[in-house]
């Protein structure tokens, strides 16, 4: 039976429960096993009888060992847990070296916890950390599923880059020492797979919108990859996201939208998670519960990007000090964001109208000529969250803003045919799933709300 169950048991019946050891401790008569199998946060007490018990059996009873313990479960005398097992039977089914096992009982830094990324599961917090993922990615499920969405798999091969940004992982099958030619002496990417340079995708959105301009809403969920060359505590080139896209969804239902999905998402972590989260805000932020219950209870505060700026401006003539200068046209960066969100209005904003030099060849124009239907949601601790817009449904301008750009036209025909051929209003925006995991958890470094972060110069496990 799991630990988690074993803890919710009334007393009174005997039980078998498997694990790995966290600690042992005792004294010549009694030995005290907390025994973890990654069910719950919380140990199970193993009381044993050492007078009664192979001492060279319980020797290998080390922290890291695997063991499987049948016993009685009964009330437990001391604090911390409602039901202990008094040990009747040990079976060691994987002894642990106690001087190699590189999880020692002493607190270790995250940054050397990322150098053993294959153990650091076992560890309290990591394993509080991936607990919270998994229910996570089934609350997300959860709410597109209840509301009538289409789970829409959209490639991670791709031909096209829905950023404009050229930032892709490149997929290929040449041979890398001897590189066919083309008669302009570049690469023959005809000789290759697919016959077509193609890339790991920065972004399943361009599919996704095929598949809201046919089934009306959809939402996608699974792995992109970014080649940025950026070692912060916010990047990694591999991370998962979600993106819904909805026929006949202006800005207005798009911000609604992404309120109500983040409030809800947070609402269930609150509910479902709370012995994770507990332990994640006594060990590292005491105030994570109560910044989480401050979301589910506050109205997100919609402005303008040029009203944002407007407020920053005021900031630094009142003498405040930014690292990033900032002026009308710059793209925001997370010190400014988090001014906005924490400082000025003390809860989540939306920001809208951004600046359409700063923003993807897709979001829809507005009339002014400068500014486009963006918006981003910002949270606290955070800064940016959400990312999305309403997207230009208009093939002119479209097809005139890809030619601004210099964007290949002949790998996007297939998206223009989505304006050619009955095109709709529709919105849609991509919440990033570890920065989601950021906030829920109060971790500080992207890189430790996935179970194997990928970043310049690592790829190890």
């Amino acid at each position: 039976m799991k630990v988690k169950d074993l803890l919710a048991k009334a007393p009174g019946e005997e039980v078998l429960a498997k694990g790995w050891v966290r600690t042992k401790r005792g004294n010549k008569e009694i030995a005290f096993i907390a025994l973890n199998d990654g069910s719950t946060i919380n140990n199970i007490q193993i009381v044993v009888d050492k007078t009664s018990t192979d001492a060279e059996l319980l020797a290998k009873v080390t922290t890291g060992a695997c063991i499987a313990v049948r016993g009685n479960l009964v009330e437990s005398i001391g604090s911390g847990q409602a039901v202990e097992i008094q040990a009747k039977e040990i079976e060691i089914l994987g002894e642990c070296d106690p001087v190699r096992y590189p999880l020692q009982k002493k607190d270790t830094t995250f940054e050397y916890l990322r150098t053993v990324a294959h153990m650091r599961p076992r560890t309290n917090t990591f394993g509080a950390v991936l607990r919270l993922r998994s229910q996570m990615a089934f609350a997300i499920h959860e709410y597109f599923h209840s509301k009538g969405f289409v789970y829409l798999h959209t490639p991670l091969i791709t031909a096209a880059d829905a950023e404009g940004a050229g930032n892709m992982f490149q997929v290929t099958t040449l041979d890398l020492l001897n590189i066919p030619k083309d008669k302009k002496g570049g690469i023959d990417y005809s000789k290759d797979f697919f016959g077509k340079r193609t890339s790991l995708t920065v972004s399943g959105q361009l599919e996704g919108e095929l598949g809201a301009t046919a089934l009306g809403e959809i939402y996608t969920f699974g792995p992109t990859f970014r080649a940025e060359n950026s070692n912060t505590p916010r990047h990694l080139a591999e991370f998962w996201m979600i993106e819904p896209e909805m026929a006949f969804y202006d800005i207005k239902n798009n911000m609604a939208l992404a309120e109500d999905f983040i409030k809800s998402l947070v609402r269930y972590a609150l509910e479902n998670c709370y012995d994770d989260l507990k332990f994640l805000n006594d060990r590292y932020d005491n105030e994570l519960i109560e910044r989480l219950k401050g979301v589910v209870n506050t109205e997100f505060k919609i402005l303008t990007y040029t009203e944002g700026i407007e407020i920053l401006e005021k900031a630094v003539a009142d003498g405040h000090k930014f690292e990033y200068p900032v002026s009308w046209g710059v793209d925001l960066q997370s010190e400014h964001e988090r001014y906005l969100v924490e400082q000025h209005f003390g809860r989540p904003v939306i920001l809208t109208d951004y600046p359409k030099d700063i923003k993807a060849f897709y979001m829809k124009q507005n009339e002014d000529g400068k500014t486009v239907r963006a918006m981003d949601v910002l949270f606290p601790k955070i800064g940016e969250i959400i990312g999305g817009s309403e997207r230009e449904a208009d093939y002119g301008k479209l097809d005139a803003r890809i030619d601004e750009l210099g964007m290949s036209r002949r790998t996007l025909e297939w998206y223009l045919d989505t304006r050619r051929f009955g095109s709709c209003p529709h919105s849609g925006f991509g919440l990033g799933f570890e920065r989601l995991l950021l906030f829920i958890t109060g971790m500080q470094n992207i890189r430790d709300v996935i179970p194997f972060p990928r970043t310049p110069k690592n790829a190890e496990f």
